[in-house]
């Protein structure tokens, strides 16, 4: 075989291979996760100082966290809103469940408890 169609044929063969891989980790992805909590607070100052920092840093082990939203003004568009919200970012709904489930968050939740009720719930991105 002559030598460039030899490597035209390398060159095919290589971009087809490497669609194919590009396709096989797309389709492995995982669509991102958004844990809503809505949280009655009775005492926002030691909530604020007690809690807080203890529960950011225990949910920062999950992979992909990011805080969208936590306790800036909260509009009600229908219903009821709040006194407290907070929007955190995960890499999946797996990661998001593993840091609310790690014992340094449910160690903050105790005291969190003391301050607050909490309503969380967890819905899944899109891909």
């Amino acid at each position: 075989m002559k030598p460039r169609y030899t490597v035209a044929l390398s060159a095919i063969a290589g971009a087809v291979l490497g669609a194919g891989v590009i396709q096989g980790l797309h389709a492995q992805a995982k669509a991102p996760a958004f844990v809503v909590a809505e949280i009655d607070i009775s005492n926002r100052e030691a909530f604020v100082k007690d809690f807080v920092p203890l529960g950011t840093k225990a949910l920062a082990t999950g992979s992909g966290f990011k805080t969208l939203a936590r306790g800036n003004k909260t509009l009600s568009i229908e219903g009821a809103a709040p006194k407290f919200i907070a929007i955190n970012q995960f890499d999946n709904l797996d990661e998001a469940i593993k840091a609310y489930n790690s014992l340094e968050y449910k160690e903050a939740r105790k005291i969190g408890d003391k301050y607050a009720t909490f309503r969380i719930y967890a819905a899944e991105g899109q891909q």
